[in-house]
């Protein structure tokens, strides 16, 4: 059992696409250069009253939003999710009627005795901005941002799947979008 976790690395990306009621994974592909994932919960705490005191408490579960940080957007990202095209001159063209693409984010976040994987099955994100700076004394990279959100799955309310190091799933956990057993 994990004291204490640190480390985000392997951030994998597997693309949606959607059907009448079900959701297919596109082949998994990996995004390099992992620097900070921040997944706050959405949903709101309701607590109900009645005999003098807290009664009742109930919670929705809206998933996660946050920020995914890497040191560079890779082209697969921007052609497989955010629909943008390479033309044949090796050109990146964003259009305004670009279709962009809901996908699984699969990462891993190293922990003190055991890592652990993670999936994210219905990822939501906005194009990244442009920035960069000048060199001063000396060089300084400069990050690209995505803001995400993780909601519940579409098909079946599914948000998340973890599994820790030692765990017979984890071998090729991030091989392909995991699929679990359970059915609720």
């Amino acid at each position: 059992m994990n004291k204490v976790k640190f480390g985000l690395k392997g951030v994998v990306i597997a693309p949606i696409t959607y059907g009448t009621g079900t959701i297919t994974y596109g082949d998994v592909f990996s995004i390099p250069g992992a620097v900070n994932l921040t997944l706050d919960q959405a949903g709101d705490t309701t607590d109900f009253y009645a005999d003098n005191t807290k009664y009742f408490t109930t919670s929705a579960n809206q998933g996660y939003t946050g920020t995914l940080e890497m040191a560079l957007i890779n082209d697969d990202f921007k052609t497989k999710v955010l629909g943008m095209v390479k033309d044949s001159n090796g050109v990146l063209v964003e259009n305004k009627d670009d279709k962009v693409k809901d996908f699984a984010l699969g990462f891993i976040i190293d922990g003190d005795s055991k890592n652990t994987k993670y999936w994210f099955l219905q990822v939501s994100a906005q194009r990244p901005s442009v920035s960069s700076q000048t060199i001063e004394t000396s060089k300084t990279p400069v990050t690209e941002t995505l803001n995400i959100t993780a909601a519940a799955r579409i098909t079946d309310g599914e948000v998340k799947y973890s599994c820790e190091e030692g765990e017979t799933a984890y071998a090729s956990f991030l091989n392909s979008v995991y699929s679990s057993p359970i059915s609720r």
